[in-house]
């Protein structure tokens, strides 16, 4: 052994699972459960970034022909879209899309890679799931009123476009 303290990272997705997963590493010296693997890795980049740089609070996409105001963010902490003065609520599923798509505006994301990024692991069946959440995201982004759009890539994947 180092001396390092230990830290256990379970993810689970519902809460009832969490709940079980606490009881379970109880008696473990610290542990920390997230509901995905996205968030696990961004709890060891947080950990991983020198104490001077503040984490950031928002992932912000800018949209090129608006001006450098960057209306569109997702605000992690508070887990909320926020376009210009409007914010909505989102779910994690939503939230951790979201950030896949936003970080990388314009980029296709493959069904494949999202689902193996938001939900932690390879699916094999069929995409109504991911399906679903974009539904209800670009419900939300049309509630906000905001120009940026998910774009289907027939048989690839997703796209966030101005």
């Amino acid at each position: 052994m180092t001396g390092l303290p230990s830290l256990v990272i379970g993810i689970a997705s519902s809460s009832a699972e969490r709940r079980q997963l606490a009881q379970l590493l109880g008696g473990t010296e610290s542990f920390l459960i997230v509901s995905s693997a996205h968030q696990a890795r961004r709890f060891l980049d947080l950990v991983r970034r020198p104490a001077l740089t503040p984490p950031p609070a928002a992932v912000e996409a800018e949209t090129p022909a608006e001006p450098p105001g960057r209306d569109l963010a997702v605000d992690s902490d508070r887990r909320v879209l926020r376009w210009r003065e409007r914010e909505i609520g989102l779910t994690p599923l939503e939230h951790d899309l979201l950030v896949c798509l936003a970080g990388t505006p314009g980029q296709v994301w493959t069904y494949a890679r999202l689902h193996r990024t938001v939900w932690g692991n390879d699916h094999l069946g069929r995409r109504s799931d991911m399906h679903s959440v974009v539904r209800r995201l670009r419900r939300k982004l049309g509630r906000l009123d905001a120009s940026a759009t998910i774009h289907a890539v027939r048989g690839v994947g997703f796209r966030l476009t101005p």
